[in-house]
């Protein structure tokens, strides 16, 4: 045989030892599965979660503390204030807390709510689903009121992010106070009885 055919069948050789090599390799697989299910009882769910997915869920089983805080402007004579101070919750789920508000004064007062979330960068991650500063608030004279929130934080809050805080600060709505005391004075005119002629 000249070297020139010797060199071919030789390079043949090496071309189907590599092709045996990798389908003796690609077949290892199957095999290790077999093994591990059928002799060992070792199941190997082939949905088995990716990295991104462990790490979704170890962002969703986060806790963060939340802290509340209530205020009034001056020209509003309620007390307002959080009925609990903090607590620890889980990323992705709801939670509800309760404001208390009374009214100090001796005629109806109608408040407007405005809330703010520290650090300003959560703001983005806190999801109110329920809240009394959706609308305005009316108190009556002398009335108290528990006011709830529910909300949710979201799991990509950033992971330096422990503590949130949500704040409300209550103010008078001069408009909607003015027009509930004009309509409370007048139902009070209409249900005194008139003296016959």
């Amino acid at each position: 045989m000249s070297g020139k055919g010797a060199n071919t069948a030789g390079i043949g050789k090496m071309v189907l030892a590599a092709l045996a090599a990798f389908a003796f390799t690609f077949s290892l697989v199957p095999l290790y599965r077999i093994a591990c299910e059928k002799v060992f009882g070792i199941r190997l769910d082939s949905s088995a979660v990716d990295a991104g997915s462990v790490q979704g869920a170890a962002a969703e089983a986060r806790m963060v503390t939340v802290e509340f805080d209530g205020a009034v402007n001056s020209s509003l004579p309620w007390s307002f204030r959080p009925n609990q101070a903090r607590m620890r919750v889980q990323l992705g789920q709801q939670y509800e807390t309760t404001y208390y508000a009374h009214n100090n004064s001796d005629a109806p007062i109608v408040g407007s709510a405005t809330p703010s979330v520290a650090p300003a960068r959560a703001s983005g991650y806190f999801a109110k689903t329920e809240c009394f500063c959706f609308t305005a608030q009316t108190l009556h004279a002398g009335e108290t009121r528990d006011m709830p929130v529910r909300f949710i934080i979201d799991p990509a809050l950033p992971a330096d992010v422990k503590t949130v805080t949500l704040s409300y600060t209550f103010f008078k709505n001069d408009v909607l106070t003015e027009r509930e005391r004009t309509s409370a004075a007048a139902a009070t005119a209409s249900s005194v009885p008139h003296a016959a002629p």
